[in-house]
């Protein structure tokens, strides 16, 4: 679970950092969430791909989902003092996007989305498979992650 406070999320530099900077707020919201923010959590059958949806009363929605144990991670860039390559986070209009964290989504407590199944929450649609995890927003673009290869579009 990401975490309460004691968490960090720091962005990479650059254009994206406005759409990651999003992604922190959203998590660290989830502590202090007040009746109108949704946060939910679901991960795949396997537990080896957990999410977490939020959508704060005052903000953009985020989706951020988690690899456990990337079979071919990719090198950690300078500009990254925490783990890489195994947290993926979308906005409702931009393209997918990893993600430099120290914190969690995967949680032994998050709700199953079975194989063969979908969910759609807020502008996000993600649908498990044998195969992985494939979410999207509204305007088609996303991620596809499994063990063995992630796939940002």
């Amino acid at each position: 679970m990401p975490a309460a406070g004691g968490g960090r999320v720091r962005t990479c530099p650059g254009p994206a950092a406005s759409v990651l900077l999003v992604a922190a707020l959203c998590l660290a919201a989830a502590a202090s969430a007040s009746a109108k923010d949704r946060v939910v959590f679901f991960s795949t059958p396997s537990r080896g791909i957990g999410c977490v949806f939020s959508d704060p009363a005052k903000g953009a929605s985020f989706l951020r989902c988690d690899v456990l144990d990337p079979a071919h991670p990719p090198k950690r860039p300078a500009s990254c003092e925490l783990d890489w390559g195994t947290a993926f986070g979308l906005s409702p209009r931009g393209h997918g996007r990893r993600l430099c964290v120290g914190d969690t989504a995967l949680s032994q407590d998050a709700r199953v989305l079975g194989y063969g199944h979908h969910r759609r929450l807020g502008p996000f649609r993600c649908a498990s498979r044998r195969t992985g995890l494939r979410c999207t927003n509204r305007a088609h673009h996303g991620f596809s992650l499994a063990r063995e290869r992630q796939r940002l579009f």
